[in-house]
């Protein structure tokens, strides 16, 4: 495969997993916003979502303080806002659109559609009827695209180098939401066990699309570690780091074959790490710097993909 064309493919699931995960975010804010307790503290809620893309000194010179709408407005709609769910699907329809003769007729289909129908509304469109709606939305199209990809595109080294962006993404984002709401919730959950706690701590897990997982996996009430070790330790969780780096493990062996290269032993390390792992030590020595480690060698890992299989090093 020519390497121009694994990048493309590469980055077109990046960016749609990527808008998913924006709306997740954004989603689980939104919730936890509307409680009473947090009337008063919109700047604690909002602002943490802008320091994942290192982007609060940008949002502050254009929209002041970090409020509901401002921030929903720039993560969701501002086409200045790269990491934005609109900029995601106009990047990943881009990457597409060059690779028509990769990917199959329906898998463009539906990308340039979402891409069509997000393009004609702006962020006043959707919140007449609700922002979660358009979070669903998001989600829905995701799916939607994740599963015409699955259901027909050919197994070759196309669907391969998808199903790798996909997956590194992903177990990236669910870093980043697990990092910002453990800590955001953590005190009030060790204080007391209102209902308020147990809503929140339910919509980190609605979040990440794990409500039903955690109480098929221990069946009590919620407790922050065993959150933490689902969405880390757990093998049979979808989003959680230790599933999402078997997949990646997987995907770089068949595409690496006979062949070692640097990034199958980072992403064997990674995975070792995950699959080994214990939550009572990864909390003890500090879950946020466990999380900080992870995301580092992530990015290492996917920058080291690059100079294996592509041409250029793309950050995004």
């Amino acid at each position: 495969m020519l390497s121009r064309t694994a990048q493309n493919l590469f980055w077109l699931s990046r960016y749609i997993e990527r808008a998913e995960n924006t709306a997740r975010l954004l989603d689980v804010t939104y919730r936890m916003s509307l409680l009473p307790s947090a009337a008063s503290q919109q700047d604690q809620q909002w602002g943490p979502l802008l320091a994942i893309g290192s982007a609060a000194a940008e949002f502050g010179a254009r929209y002041g303080e970090a409020g509901g709408e401002s921030v929903i407005e720039y993560m969701g709609f501002d086409p200045a806002n790269p990491s934005s769910i609109l900029a995601c699907v106009a990047a990943a329809r881009e990457n597409a659109r060059a690779e028509r003769s990769a990917i199959s007729t329906e898998m463009w289909e539906a990308l340039n559609a979402t891409h069509l129908e997000l393009q004609s509304k702006k962020y006043r469109d959707f919140a007449k009827d609700g922002v979660r709606g358009f979070f669903d939305w998001v989600k829905e199209r995701s799916h939607l695209f994740r599963g015409v990809t699955f259901g027909t595109m050919y197994r070759d080294d196309a669907f391969h180098f998808i199903r790798l962006g996909t997956f590194l993404e992903r177990g990236d984002n669910t870093a980043r939401i697990l990092d910002i709401k453990y800590h955001q919730l953590l005190p009030q959950g060790r204080r007391n066990g209102e209902a308020v706690d147990y809503f929140q701590w339910g919509a980190l897990l609605r979040s990440v699309s794990a409500f039903r997982a955690y109480r098929q996996a221990y069946r009590d009430t919620v407790d922050p570690q065993k959150i933490a070790e689902l969405l880390i330790l757990d093998a049979d969780m979808p989003r959680s780091l230790l599933y999402c780096f078997e997949e990646v493990v997987n995907v770089l062996a068949t595409l690496c074959g006979a062949r070692p290269r640097e990034c199958l032993r980072l992403a064997g390390e990674i995975h070792a790490s995950l699959k080994f792992g214990r939550i009572d030590r990864i909390v003890a020595g500090g879950l946020h710097d466990f999380l900080n480690g992870f995301l580092v060698r992530s990015n290492g890992l996917a920058v080291q993909i690059q100079r294996d299989f592509m041409m250029s090093l793309q950050f995004e």
